[in-house]
């Protein structure tokens, strides 16, 4: 298997948080084996902290694989994370998503037959 560049590895993580359903959430991990990069959990991380300005993506949506936020719990980002998952009917309880009933399954249908890619409008 050929080795992505950074820009196409980017831009898979990119669109694979785009696809994230509205009341659900993803881990970083989940997010990588979706967008082909095995073992990608910190490139996801990477990605979301690269984010280009004016791309919009539902990152509230992207948590740890133990249902946690990823930031500390003092933080801006946290209470921003916490309140737009709970806005979606998502709550973080004692600060922990159920992963068991929010946790984004995508079925195969919807992985091969998404519409087409957001960088398709360039």
């Amino acid at each position: 298997m050929a080795t992505l560049d950074r820009e196409t590895r980017m831009r898979r993580i990119w669109e694979t948080i785009q696809d994230i359903p509205q009341g659900t959430v993803a881990n970083y991990g989940q997010i990588a084996e979706i967008a082909g990069i095995p073992r990608g959990a910190r490139q996801v991380g990477y990605a979301l902290r690269q984010t280009p300005q004016g791309l919009e993506l539902p990152w509230h949506r992207v948590i740890t694989s133990s249902g946690k936020s990823a930031f500390d719990p003092n933080s801006r980002h946290y209470r921003l994370q916490r309140d737009r998952l709970a806005k979606e009917g998502v709550p973080l309880i004692k600060g922990r998503v159920d992963m068991k009933k929010y946790r984004w399954e995508p079925g195969l249908d919807e992985l091969l037959w998404k519409p087409s890619s957001m960088w398709d409008e360039e």
